[in-house]
């Protein structure tokens, strides 16, 4: 992999550029982003239903049991993604209702785990504190629906511009390795 690497030096400055530019797109308009997420999420769940009905009617000799089974699954892949597609807004305050939920209930989990931890660790606190943001997390989202889920973007849009700005490093670095182990071995 190392060897390959070395060659194709601009595929992580590539994916870098194209991160970057995600990165400042959704910082930019997060609430299209936002937007962008659930209708391709949509697209996704519908197609990925179509698929499932197929399945079930794909063979002759599945059993009733397992051709239900891939009904099921199908239709509900179909109805979530034209729910999706039909309304957006209410497919992405559903999702961050979904991560809200998960945060408090991880964040309060993490309090509970840091004070059991301090029986066996004296002055431990980062684990506690993880747990309070994780809670406030959970509930701005779950508190400030709109302001969360723009607030989510913009921080995957952050993330994106960091991991860009270090895979177009990575690039370049590989690069400058490459040239120098191509001087060497010759």
């Amino acid at each position: 992999m190392g060897a390959l690497l070395l060659r194709a030096w601009w595929v992580p400055v590539v994916r870098g550029v194209a991160a970057i530019l995600f990165g400042i797109l959704a910082i930019i308009w997060p609430g299209l982003t936002l937007l962008a997420l659930v209708l391709l999420w949509g697209f996704f769940a519908l197609v990925d239903g179509v698929f499932g009905l197929a399945a079930a009617f794909s063979s002759r000799t599945a059993e009733p049991v397992d051709r239900w089974t891939w009904v099921l699954f199908g239709v509900v892949g179909l109805l979530a993604g034209i729910a999706a597609l039909v309304w957006p807004d209410i497919t992405a305050l559903v999702l961050l209702v979904v991560i809200g939920v998960w945060a408090v209930v991880t964040g309060v989990l993490q309090i509970v785990g840091a004070f059991r931890l301090r029986r066996l660790v004296s002055n431990e606190w980062l684990l506690g504190l993880a747990g309070v943001l994780t809670v406030a997390l959970g509930l701005l989202l779950l508190l400030q629906p709109g302001r969360g889920a723009l607030a989510l973007v913009t921080l995957i849009g952050l993330f994106a511009l960091v991991w860009g700005v270090v895979l177009v490093a990575l690039g370049l670095r590989l690069r400058a390795l490459g040239k120098k182990f191509t001087s060497t071995s010759l």
